[in-house]
This record gives structure tokens, C-alpha cells and sequence, in this order.
């Protein structure tokens, strides 16, 4: 019998993180902002509230795991020897770790926490995994470049490595880390994780004549200038053949600094798609439609069922950004009031997007009316109130105020409408 596989989500705040945990992940990974990848939203933990996210999850039976994945310089070595001890005190159930140095440090300080191998180690092949894996490394997220043939290969040769795949998120234009474009132009390093994300910017060509100095703009075709812009990874459509492989352990979406909605998303999107894999009922439209409510940079099933020199829509080269089939309009954290993320009006209709098995009943009162339409749940607001007993004639983005659903719905439910 085949092995369910674990969902992954990020946690790039504690709200993302219970937001994540709500929408069907089995674990999630985060950091502060002291030696992680992501230093930007690492800052939104303080350690008090990261050790809060840690038992957060524990309570509900759900794992974390604490990203310190950065490259040290020598000067950095006691203070990360200090993080380690920290962070180890808080019950973490592993480590991501990117270098053998840093993955023998924290062996040797905490001994009992997992070692998974960050993606930034790259690794691609049975050899590297052997050699991570005598290390110490319980688990490898293998280099997204990686082909699920070789994967099968690798857990063919090592049975007892746990092995993590990516099948959703942005994709570096190089392999994961490894680019220097946004350390020449900013002098922010991409293995210290202060990326700039140079890659998404548009640029423009120029040819030299060295002889005259002339300089020639090259001229641009429909195409654009986004030369460097990879598409979104994502594998949702892939996500029976990969299950059916019984090699991979955990299926990892990419996305601390995304929005509220997009760990909401794809956290319930990838947990349907691996319930109706397991369940032989698989229907790879209905995810798709529900991923592409996000906005995306275009998607990409990326290398894992492909061969690099198979891919051809690899790249946007139009735009770093495209808008997803779906507005969200707001978010209720405890179900009873809302914050407007967008728009609301008064006698329109908003869909209801709520965790994976959520009960919803029809109703209607002087407030609002709950009703069911082609398999979906939506709320239309006969009045506008807020938490203060104000009457608003409609609500913007701009508006702090929670305003009054009218009903209890689950908490963390958003309201979207198509666009």
C-alpha cells in the first residue's frame, strides 16, 4: 500500500502558519531572521512568537520545521552556534540545512532534531545523497532541476533517506541560490538570503561597437524584455503520477513572503489532489481551476516530468506578474467579522473559500444570506456593519475596521469573486 505523502506549506508568519494548518498541511517550515533564505519575512517571527508557532503546531499534531539554511562566513560561526542552542530549545522537529558544516554543528549541539538538506545544496544525484545522508541527513530536498526517474533512483539506492520534492513556487532563473545577478546590481547575496529577485526585473539590450562606441539598442518583439523571468512551478496536475511513484515523502510548496490567500490556496488545492490520489478519484481540472485563482508568473510543470531540453514555456518573458482568474476580497481569521482585502459592496456576491471539509450551512438574516450555487458556497451582504455597530455603504482595502459577516462561518474562510 502506498505511502501518503506529506504536505509541506510555508509559514511566513504565525497567521500564514495557522492559515496552512487550517487548509490541510501536515507540516510546515519557517524561520527567524537570523541565518534563513528568507530574511524579509523571517523578520515577521521574533523568537517568542516563533517558539508560539512551534507549539501552535505541536498542539494540533503537525510538524515544523526551522529553515537555517544560509551560507555562513567565519564570523558568523559562534553566533550560529548560539541560534542552534536557541532554536534546538524550542522542540523543532528538524533543521533545513544547506551546508555540511552547519548540518555537523548542529549535530553535534542538537543531536536529537532532524537534519533535512535544503534544495540549496543542489543535490542530483545518488552520490551526493549518499554522502548527505551518511552525514547525518534524515531528509533531502533534491535540487528542483531533479527528474523523477533519478529520484526513484536515489530512493532505490538509499530506502532509508527521506526524500522532499518542490511541486510549487517561484523557480530561480539559475540553480536554487546559486545566481549572483542581484549581488552585482544591489549587493544583496542570494545564499545569505537577501535576494532581490533581480531575475523578475525588465531589461533592455544593447550592442557595442568597440571600434566606434557606438551603442545600439536591440529592438524588443512581442516577447518582452523579461529575459531572465522563470514561470511558478507547479506540479499540481502531476501530483497522481508522483504519488503512484511511492518514492517521495514530501511534497513542499515554496512561498513565506506570499499573501494569506496563497497559503489558503495551495495548501487546500495540493491536500485534495493527494487525498483523490490516494483515493483513486484524481481529477486534475479541479486543482488546476483552483491554483490558477492565484496570482502567478505563469506556470511551469518544471523539470521533474521533463527533460530540460524538452522545455519550452519555461520562461514569461512578458511579464513578471499576471493577475489569477480570482479577486480576494477579504479574510475572516475568527469567522464571525471580516477585513476587507479589496472591495465589498452591498448586494453582491462574494464565493465563500473555506478549509477542506468545512460544513456550511444555507442561511439568511437582516445581515447577510449564506447560499449554495453549482457546488459552491457564497455570501451577499444586505447591510455593511461594523464590529463597532457602524453602518458602512461600502468597504475598501483602506478600511481597518472588521465588519460583521452575519453568520459563523469557519475561521480563516476568505471571500473571493472571479474576475
Amino acid at each position: 500500500m502506498l505511502k501518503r505523502p506529506e504536505l509541506l506549506s510555508p509559514a511566513g508568519n504565525l497567521t500564514k502558519l495557522k492559515i496552512a494548518l487550517e487548509y490541510g498541511a501536515d507540516a510546515v517550515y519557517g524561520s527567524v531572521a537570523s541565518f534563513s533564505l528568507r530574511t524579509r519575512s523571517a523578520r515577521e517571527f521574533n523568537l517568542e512568537t516563533f517558539k508560539e508557532a512551534i507549539d501552535y503546531t505541536h498542539e494540533r499534531g503537525k510538524k515544523f520545521y526551522a529553515t537555517i539554511n544560509a551560507f555562513p562566513f567565519n564570523s558568523q560561526i559562534e553566533p550560529l552556534k548560539r541560534h542552534l542552542q536557541t532554536i534546538s530549545a524550542m522542540k523543532p522537529d528538524a533543521f533545513i540545512i544547506a551546508t555540511p558544516g552547519v548540518m555537523s554543528l548542529a549535530k553535534e549541539i542538537a543531536p536529537d532534531i532532524e537534519i533535512h538538506l535544503s534544495t540549496q545544496a543542489n543535490v542530483m544525484n545518488v552520490l551526493d545523497a549518499k554522502i548527505y545522508h551518511d552525514m547525518g541527513a534524515k531528509r533531502i530536498v533534491v535540487a528542483r532541476e531533479m527528474n523523477l526517474k533519478d529520484v526513484i533512483k536515489i530512493k532505490e539506492e538509499i530506502p532509508t533517506l527521506d526524500i522532499e520534492i518542490f511541486v510549487h513556487g517561484s523557480m530561480c532563473f539559475a540553480y536554487s541560490g546559486r545566481c549572483l545577478v542581484s549581488s552585482v546590481q544591489s549587493g544583496r547575496m542570494s545564499n545569505r538570503g537577501s535576494c532581490a529577485n533581480d531575475c523578475r526585473f525588465k531589461y533592455e539590450l544593447y550592442a557595442k561597437n568597440e571600434e566606434s562606441g557606438v551603442l545600439f539598442r536591440l529592438e524588443e518583439d512581442e516577447n518582452g524584455t523579461h529575459i531572465m523571468n522563470s514561470k511558478d512551478l507547479c506540479l499540481i496536475t502531476h501530483i497522481k503520477e508522483i504519488v503512484d511513484s511511492g518514492v517521495i515523502d514530501s511534497f513542499k510548496i515554496e512561498g513565506r513572503t506570499k499573501s494569506e490567500y496563497y497559503a489558503a490556496c495551495t495548501a487546500r488545492a495540493y491536500k485534495m489532489a493527494i487525498d483523490d490520489a490516494m483515493d483513486d478519484k484524481f481529477d486534475a481540472q479541479i486543482y488546476e481551476n483552483e491554483i490558477n485563482t492565484l496570482k502567478n508568473r505563469g506556470f511551469t510543470d518544471g523539470y521533474l516530468v521533463h527533460r530540460p531540453y524538452e522545455r519550452t514555456d519555461t520562461q514569461n518573458h512578458t511579464s513578471s506578474l499576471e493577475e489569477g482568474t480570482h479577486q480576494v476580497n477579504a479574510i475572516s481569521e475568527d469567522g464571525e467579522f471580516f477585513k476587507c482585502k479589496y472591495k465589498i459592496f452591498p448586494d453582491k456576491s462574494y464565493e465563500i473559500v473555506a478549509p477542506t471539509g468545512s460544513h456550511i450551512d444555507d442561511s439568511e438574516n437582516e445581515i447577510s444570506k449564506v447560499y449554495s450555487q453549482d457546488g459552491k458556497k457564497f455570501i451577499k451582504f444586505k447591510q455593511l456593519i461594523t464590529k463597532k455597530g457602524k453602518v458602512m455603504s461600502e468597504i475598501h482595502s483602506g478600511n481597518e475596521n472588521e465588519i460583521n459577516l452575519g453568520v459563523k462561518l469557519p475561521k480563516f474562510s476568505f471571500l473571493r469573486e472571479k474576475i
